[in-house]
């Protein structure tokens, strides 16, 4: 479903059409910084953007990562989801 690229996790549809994206490069060694994400209108209500950050999460504790977010979603996320993943969020 979704591909991982060059700190980028992302979805094209059929066409290679990019329809959805969340982008997270180095802050430093230790900590990622999420600081996009897009969903295509075509998959608004989906829950896309939720499993994007899922990926992330999977992506930061494979690779032994700190999360920090600028992006507004993220940071919304995170807050609502803080409990679950203070060990890997840090602001």
């Amino acid at each position: 479903m979704f591909n991982i690229a060059d700190n980028r996790i992302y979805m094209n549809d059929e066409n290679g059409k990019m329809i959805a994206e969340v982008t997270f490069p180095n802050l430093d060694d230790n900590t990622i910084v999420i600081d996009h994400t897009f969903v295509d209108d075509s998959l608004r209500g989906q829950g896309i953007a939720a499993k994007l950050m899922l990926e992330v999460i999977d992506y930061a504790k494979s690779n032994n990562k700190k999360i920090k977010a600028t992006c507004s979603y993220a940071v919304k996320w995170f807050e609502k989801n803080k409990d679950e993943y203070k060990d890997l969020y840090i602001g």
